[in-house]
């Protein structure tokens, strides 16, 4: 999954979810213990919390 934005969509999280954002939070923050230089922004499009990270294609 890609994004037009230059990131790479690592995993999608349902806005609606009952814990908001704090599931992809939880994610991004283990990726970034990991090394990567993981953040969560909102796709207002489809309603969702989206974990992403910089493309490998600049």
């Amino acid at each position: 999954m890609s994004t037009a934005i230059g990131a790479k969509v690592l995993e999608r999280f349902p806005a609606g979810s009952p814990r908001g954002s704090w599931p992809a939070e939880e994610y991004a923050a283990r990726l970034r213990a990991d090394g990567q230089p993981a953040t969560v922004v909102m796709d207002l499009e489809s309603d969702a919390f989206l974990v992403v990270v910089p493309s490998d294609d600049d």
